[in-house]
């Protein structure tokens, strides 16, 4: 068995909203090419999907009258009718706007993420890693928050089908991954997990405490909202002191995450103080937990993450280094300052608008200080406890 596999298809580069939209394509290629210069990524560790997400497949989780919505609008030039109607589907916002050959970039993200299931489910890898993917916002009707086919409720919904696998999906986004709470919000045996900035102040407003699963499905659903300006210490109590429980309880079979890296005090879509640090610790605490509680069977998706330059590629690149057992994370974990490569900073800083960093974690003495820290970390630490005061 392969320990660790990549998917990657150059057609997801392809899912653009436009060049001044902040779900950039840019950030992918940014990630591959630190990967590469850092000797961590080679060819014979790449995969591209197999799987074609056709209508069979997207239906897994998304209605038919949405899928042929999509398709229509992903004309070159959409007919009046279906642009008009582009509104009913969330298809006509300034975050979630159609775009010619909107289809097939989104159902190629989808067949990746299902790809990276299969390769972890049929025993052909430990682990996978579908960067690409991560569209946690979309539901079965409608697009949101830069998502127009949810491929992590895709893959799930595929490992259900095909595997009847009990699926632990751990969402790190600083955004509440709602699209794939709502899926499963029935179902005993997908748990859906999300720790993320409070929806008093950010997209989407939900993913609250009391979110627990309704039906049979209540008891499986959780979420840590956090308090704005959060840091790394309050962070990272709350996830490993709630993830670890719960995974103690539920039991998976096979943990699929979401590593959307949007809680870092650069990014600029939402109010989240945390540093890089956050991002070479999640990987490795759910790293642990596949292998104590599910065989080592680990699916990881990208998602946000607006900072293109400074953070980004970093916290992407340090999903797949902690899954591939890389010397560099070792050298993290044991707490060396590791540098970038200069290969990759030579390239790159010229086109970056800000000054990149020199290594794969931050100089903390370039982040301010929050004033009101101790009062932020009680609150988080109360709103923890309430999350899982049942388990």
């Amino acid at each position: 068995m392969t320990n660790a596999i990549f998917v990657h298809h150059s057609d997801s580069t392809r899912y653009q909203f436009g060049e001044q939209h902040p779900f950039s394509p840019i950030r992918m290629t940014l990630t591959i090419d630190l990967l590469r210069a850092a000797g961590a990524l080679h060819d014979d560790q790449i995969a591209s999907p197999s799987i074609t997400a056709d209508q069979a497949l997207l239906s897994l989780v998304h209605r038919d009258d949405y899928i042929s919505a999509v398709q229509r609008l992903s004309l070159d030039k959409p007919s009046e009718e279906d642009t008009a109607a582009a509104g009913r589907y969330g298809l006509d916002t300034e975050d979630t706007p159609f775009f010619p050959g909107m289809h097939d970039a989104a159902a190629t993200i989808a067949a990746g993420s299902v790809h990276a299931a299969e390769l972890v489910m049929s025993g052909a890898a430990n682990h996978a890693y579908h960067m690409a993917g991560g569209l946690h916002h979309a539901f079965p009707d409608r697009g949101s928050g830069f998502c127009v086919y949810n491929d992590a409720a895709v893959a799930i919904q595929y490992i259900r089908q095909h595997y009847g696998a009990r699926v632990l999906y751990i969402d790190t986004d600083v955004h509440h991954g709602d699209g794939v709470q709502w899926s499963f919000y029935n179902e005993p045996e997908v748990c859906t997990y999300s720790i993320h900035e409070t929806g008093k102040f950010l997209f989407p407003g939900t993913g609250f405490v009391h979110e627990r699963g309704a039906d049979t499905g209540f008891g499986a659903c959780y979420n840590v909202p956090m308090e704005p300006y959060t840091e790394d210490d309050s962070w990272l109590e709350s996830f490993r002191s709630s993830i670890t429980k719960i995974a103690e309880v539920f039991k998976p079979d096979i943990i699929v995450s979401q590593h959307g890296c949007d809680a870092h005090a650069y990014d600029p879509l939402s109010h989240i103080h945390c540093s890089m640090r956050i991002y070479q610790e999640m990987p490795v605490i759910i790293h642990e937990l596949a292998h104590k509680h599910s065989e080592g069977r680990w699916v990881a998706l990208g998602g946000g993450g607006y900072d293109w330059w400074r953070v980004v590629p970093r916290a992407w690149s340090l999903v797949w280094l902690t899954m591939s057992e890389h010397p560099i994370v070792q050298k993290l974990n044991n707490g060396e300052d590791v540098p970038l490569p200069e290969a990759w900073l030579d390239k790159w800083s010229g086109a970056s608008p800000t000054p990149l960093p020199d290594c794969w974690l931050d100089d903390m003495s370039q982040v301010l200080t929050i004033p009101r820290r101790a009062e932020i970390e009680v609150k988080n630490r109360q709103t923890t406890a309430i999350a899982v005061q049942d388990l």
